[in-house]
C-alpha cells in the first residue's frame, strides 16, 4: 500500500497499475488503497500549504 501511495506521488502510471496489482494479490481491499492514495495526496498538498509561508515571508520583505 505505500508503493501505491507513493506512486501516485510521482504520478507513474505504470507503478501505480503494477503495485496495485501487487497489492491486491497480498490482500489490500479497494477501500485500504483509496485510504493510502488520500493520504499520500493530502501530504504533498501539505508540503505546499507549508511552504507558501516563504512566499508570505518574501512579500513582506523590505522591497
Amino acid at each position: 500500500m505505500i508503493a501505491v501511495a507513493v506512486a501516485h506521488v510521482t504520478q507513474c502510471r505504470y507503478c501505480i497499475h503494477g503495485h496495485t496489482k501487487a497489492a491486491q494479490r497480498a490482500g489490500a481491499t479497494a477501500q485500504e488503497l483509496m485510504e493510502a492514495v488520500w493520504v499520500a495526496a493530502e501530504m504533498r498538498a501539505g508540503g505546499a500549504f507549508a511552504h507558501a509561508s516563504l512566499m508570505i515571508a518574501s512579500l513582506s520583505e523590505d522591497r
